[in-house]
């Protein structure tokens, strides 16, 4: 008997990515430590012996390490813009004729592959380059925003009530911050006594377990109830994803048409900001004056993910007395402040302090999803997730990229320089969220949906 219980597939989904991307962050930078020069990588080593004296030749080294792990870290996010984008938009997008399982089987099979060949990688000390091939290929199944953006599709699918939606979202957000915390607490466990190939073996052996669910116990009632529409051949399948997601903005009164663009605009660049910086913690993290261990790493990882916990408590507790617009200034606003101090930490203490501010940095995106799922009629969700995961794939690469790049180039001078400029980046969103303001978003009062539907402007 099939469920339509899709938590299981997101948490499961959350445990490899939340363990894979520190892992992968550390196992980089301890092979182009190890290949850089003749230093060894003292692993568990006291924080406290990190060098800070500039004329010190390891202080240097660290600062090359650094940049050469920043620059092939561009190299890989670049392998796989092209083949990202064209997957997600194109599964997300046909989502909503054939069903939200298969983009979510296809983007679990990518990472799959992906962490096989990290695990054989690791093992066998292959190149290091051969990662990028492997992220390319990845990428032609999908990738983390794909399968995000099928699995809220098919939450909204399942929500018709507007609060029911939001509430569902944070109660996930709040499942997703116990899993997302203690794996990220213990990834540096994982890596101090089990090692890189082990830790590969058990991500892999989890999206086995996650692939199984999905394909067999999970239902799709979208495919089951468009099982007797005409099939199209290839080419009217992608005229018709390209002319669905131009009626999405085309449709509808001149005021929803600038709600969603702003909406859009807003979660787009405050995603951009909050995935571009997340490597760099990391980074910053393992330099100097810092210098944490992998064990270090997990706990600023964990309590990284104590967001998603705080958050779900914030868009509990301020819906009662907050409109969700406000909610969602509050969480960039604290995110801006959290950006700002982490430019001026230089001890542990500090940067464990740093991270509270960041408590409310998921608020947004469980608020602004659930705002966008409002804008548009139920049978352009797919559509609407499909343009929103393009662009935070484009976004994601994008700011990866850019982010390392900038953070190679400063990092000699002032490593807290990216810190303050992505504090200045958050003004766009919040200028965008009062241009929402400005034009009317009253809560609870409408369904924007196309003119042709006039029928669904419905008072909740």
């Amino acid at each position: 008997m099939k469920t339509s219980f899709i938590e299981p597939a997101i948490l499961l989904n959350a445990f490899a990515m939340t363990l894979n991307i520190p892992l992968t962050a550390q196992y980089v930078y301890r092979r182009i430590w190890e290949e850089t020069g003749n230093y060894t990588f003292a692993s568990g080593s006291n924080v406290s012996e990190c060098k800070q004296n500039r004329s010190d030749p390891i202080f240097a080294f660290r600062e090359e390490v650094q940049k050469k792990t920043s620059l092939f870290n561009l190299q890989v996010e670049i392998s796989g813009l092209i083949p990202g984008l064209v997957s997600t938009f194109m599964l997300l997008s046909s989502s909503d004729n054939h069903g939200r399982k298969l983009p979510m089987v296809l983007s679990s099979l990518g990472s799959l592959a992906t962490n096989i060949w990290l695990c054989v990688l690791s093992y066998l000390g292959l190149p290091l380059q051969l990662l990028i091939a492997s992220t390319f290929v990845g990428a032609l199944f999908g990738n983390y925003t794909t399968f995000w953006g099928a699995c809220f599709a098919y939450i909204v699918d399942q929500c018709k009530e507007y609060k029911q939606k939001i509430i569902r979202i944070a109660v996930l957000d709040f499942m997703l911050g116990v899993v997302t915390g203690l794996t990220g607490l213990s990834s540096g466990y994982f890596i101090r006594e089990l090692g890189f190939v082990w830790s590969y073996f058990i991500i892999a052996a989890v999206l086995i377990v996650n692939l199984t669910y999905i394909s067999f116990f999970l239902s799709d009632p979208i495919k089951e109830s468009s099982s007797q529409m005409v099939t199209m051949s290839c080419r009217e399948s992608l005229k018709d994803l390209f002319y669905r997601t131009y009626l999405l903005f085309k449709n509808g009164s001149g005021k929803r048409q600038s709600l969603l663009c702003l909406l859009i605009f807003t979660i787009v660049i405050y995603f951009f900001v909050i995935i571009g910086i997340s490597p760099i913690f990391t980074l910053y993290e393992l330099g100097s004056p810092l210098c944490w261990d992998e064990v270090y790493i997990g706990y600023g990882t964990a309590l990284g993910s104590v967001s998603f916990l705080i958050s779900f408590l914030g868009i509990w507790l301020f819906s009662y007395c907050l409109e969700d617009i406000h909610i969602a200034f509050i969480g960039i606003l604290t995110t801006m402040l959290g950006m700002t101090l982490a430019a001026f930490a230089r001890t542990t203490l500090m940067m464990l302090l740093v991270r509270i501010p960041f408590f409310f940095t998921m608020m947004p995106f469980s608020v602004l999803r659930s705002m966008l799922s409002k804008v548009v009629h139920s049978t352009e969700q797919g559509a609407l997730f499909a343009c929103i995961a393009f662009l935070e794939t484009l976004s994601g690469v994008t700011a990866t990229s850019t982010y390392n790049g900038i953070y190679s180039a400063t990092v000699a001078w002032y490593p807290g320089f990216i810190f303050l400029l992505s504090a200045g980046l958050l003004i766009l969103p919040v200028m965008s969220l009062w241009g929402v303001k400005y034009i009317g978003w009253e809560e609870g009062s409408y369904t924007l949906f196309a003119p042709e539907e006039p029928s669904e402007h419905t008072s909740e």
